[in-house]
């Protein structure tokens, strides 16, 4: 299983960013996808989850309504579009799949400053 994200960087209060998270070695189109984010001195935190279909998704209220999580099952790509950033946003962002246990990417730093 190899996750990699891509898409952070430095972006001011109030703008957007979408990060992306390429898939490889496991059947893609079968498992919940999910965005967590981890920010300096603080626990790994669930952003977001998208079923296996993309029917259903689930949202962490301090986002909800700012991020939107989507899938290409054909290009076995998850995304995450980030707008109206808040410096609170400011995170390393890990793209997540559970498949008897955790894996996890590297990491894409998301950094909201002016």
């Amino acid at each position: 299983v190899r996750l990699v994200e891509s898409g952070g960087g430095l972006v001011d209060p109030g703008g957007s960013l979408i990060l992306s998270c390429v898939a490889s070695g496991f059947t893609f189109r079968t498992f919940v996808m999910s965005w967590y984010r981890q920010a300096p001195g603080k626990e790994r935190e669930l952003v977001a989850s998208i079923t296996a279909a993309g029917g259903s998704t689930t949202y962490a209220d301090s986002i909800k309504g700012r991020f939107t999580i989507s899938r290409d099952n054909v290009k076995n790509t998850v995304y995450l579009q980030m707008n109206r950033l808040k410096p609170e946003d400011t995170a390393v962002y890990f793209c997540h799949v559970r498949i008897i246990r955790s894996y996890w990417g590297q990491g894409s730093q998301v950094t909201v400053s002016s």
